[in-house]
């Protein structure tokens, strides 16, 4: 037996890691972070468990590449919705979009930042740490367009913007989870604009 031949025998079986990333985002997406066992992801994902190791890591760095490309892709449209030219279409937008994100048949319903690590162990706190700091991220980003809209005159110098992007962040959480408990796309538009007859007037 030739060199060559025995370091190919040797070699893991080759796959494709964007495949595979968009395997394990579905599964962490509709399972959770402990919810998704070694076992179902290796039969989802159709590597074995050396294998999947050698090219992430770990379960918690699978996680972690998932969760960028979630961030990255299906839920990008929270970066696009802060273009809209007011606060209101702003707020109005991104509820919208919501409910017809977490009601899609395209994907898990459900926000995977949302429903990735409500309740966890000890062993996935870091995991459910990095989860609570991308919610945080997205409120910072409402509260900065808020906060531009106060100095351009669209809001109300006095209202507080971290206080109104918690009202909205709470709302997409509740969202969320209604959607998960099959919620439709329709009710959650109804549930949108009773919302948005709150909204602060100038």
């Amino acid at each position: 037996m030739t060199e060559e031949l025995k370091k190919t025998r040797g070699r893991p079986k080759m796959f494709d890691n964007e495949v595979i990333l968009d395997k394990a985002l579905k599964v962490f997406w509709e399972r959770g972070y402990e919810g998704a066992s070694m076992a179902e992801l290796t039969s989802t994902l159709g590597v074995n468990k050396p294998s999947l190791y050698a090219a992430f890591g770990n379960k918690e760095e699978l996680f972690r590449q998932a969760l960028s490309k979630y961030v990255s892709g299906p839920a990008s449209f929270v970066r696009m919705v802060m273009k809209e030219p007011t606060a209101r279409k702003v707020a109005e937008k991104f509820l919208l979009s919501s409910a017809e994100f977490l009601t899609s048949e395209a994907h898990p319903k459900g926000c995977m930042i949302v429903q990735g690590a409500l309740s966890c162990g000890e062993g996935a706190q870091i995991i459910k740490e990095q989860l609570i700091q991308y919610r945080k991220h997205y409120e910072g980003l409402l509260t900065e367009r808020f906060e531009l809209a106060k100095l351009e005159g669209d809001l109300s110098p006095d209202l507080n913007a971290v206080d109104l992007s918690k009202y909205l962040a709470t709302l997409h959480q509740g969202m969320s989870v209604q959607a998960v408990n099959g919620a439709t796309q329709e009710e959650l538009k109804r549930m949108v604009n009773v919302a948005m007859l709150n909204w602060p007037s100038k």
